[in-house]
């Protein structure tokens, strides 16, 4: 019995694995060991992986000494968004992004909203296979200027994302990363290199919140960020205000200062409600008291661009002018009704306003 229940689980793997192929690649970042171990150089886990066993992101597993991913043109979700949903609102406001998804993610945070596709298996949910040709063309067919890697973490599937976005690029259209930030520097030149533009999610501003809710680490995100800044990659962040954990007037005062040092005043800063979810769902909405209390901390340390998200039909959706302070952006939900910004500039005082605002 014993050794008939062994040979039915190895002839469901075979069969699994048969079914994966068209999903499988070598992956591009990891260095082999004695002992067919691997070691996979994509994100700061670093994690060593023995022969028939998957990283820490479920998606990429060593066959015979090869690590492999697991999730090329493996999309698990697909929609159309506004680009103001990413959210970006600095690059091509009122456009549209196609925008997509396969499963598998680098940190577990105790309050994801995808965490069903970003906490599963790529075998465990439906997914359709999308080769990077076919997304670029579905672009296109859309009237989508851009393709948005979003809802899980795009780093683990970073192949998928760097052919797509190469495949985008040839038939005109601009690729979107939207990211944790966990990710080494190699990496992080390579992959991000490929975008036009990132969206990082800051998770909070200290060790102990990225330790014990997000299951990772503060400085390499901190890192990433820097690094965007000097390869000149627009990027804005986004920071989830979680009551009673990340809002304190000191981390918050933290966060502004280090931005205005190490990124610049420019860029966007964005202030996200809580809801609760997934394993976090003991915690309340976020006051909006605590969101409109973080902006002005981040405004008075002289941040240009500091928002407030998730409140539709609050003006700190609107983008205004730091100089003349005129709505030159007017946002209802995620939808830009009114941009009157031309060749980058204020239409009534001529001050530079950072961003990408036409194609």
């Amino acid at each position: 019995m014993h050794i008939e229940a062994n040979t039915q689980a190895i002839d469901a793997r075979a069969q699994q694995r048969a079914a994966d192929a068209r999903f499988t690649v070598e992956a591009r970042f990891y260095q082999k060991l004695p002992k067919l171990k691997v070691r996979c150089e994509l994100c700061p886990r670093g994690c060593t992986v023995s022969e028939g066993a998957r990283g820490d992101c479920g998606v990429r597993e060593n066959r015979d000494g090869v690590l492999y991913s697991l999730v090329y043109a493996r999309v698990c979700s697909l929609h159309i968004d506004p680009i103001e949903k990413k959210p970006l609102f600095h690059y091509l406001p009122g456009t549209y992004a196609l925008s997509l998804a396969t499963a598998g993610c680098n940190v577990h945070c105790k309050f994801c909203q995808n965490w069903e596709i970003s906490q599963s298996r790529p075998e465990q949910i439906p997914a359709q296979y999308l080769p990077p040709a076919q997304v670029a063309r579905l672009a296109v067919e859309n009237h989508c200027p851009t393709i948005a890697f979003t809802y899980s973490e795009p780093v683990i599937y970073s192949e998928f994302l760097m052919d797509t976005a190469d495949a985008a690029h040839e038939a005109g259209v601009r690729s979107i990363v939207v990211s944790n930030g966990y990710i080494r520097k190699e990496a992080l030149l390579a992959i991000y290199g490929k975008a036009d533009a990132v969206k990082i999610d800051l998770k909070a501003f200290t060790e102990s919140y990225y330790k014990k809710i997000v299951k990772g680490q503060l400085k390499p995100v901190l890192e990433t960020l820097v690094a965007l800044r000097k390869m000149n990659k627009w990027f804005e962040i986004v920071y989830l205000v979680t009551p009673t954990l990340n809002d304190s007037d000191d981390e918050l005062l933290g966060l502004a200062k280090w931005v205005k040092t190490n990124l610049g005043v420019e860029v966007p800063l964005h202030f996200s409600q809580f809801h609760p979810n997934y394993q976090l769902k003991e915690l309340g909405v976020t006051p909006l008291a605590t969101l409109e209390r973080a902006k002005s901390i981040a405004d008075a340390e002289g941040l240009q661009f500091v928002y407030i998200g998730n409140i539709p039909g609050h003006p700190a959706q609107h983008t205004y002018c730091p100089h003349c302070h005129a709505v030159l952006v007017e946002r209802t939900g995620f939808s830009a009704q009114r941009m009157l910004i031309e060749n980058n500039e204020c239409p009534h005082c001529q001050a530079a306003i950072a961003g990408i605002w036409r194609a």
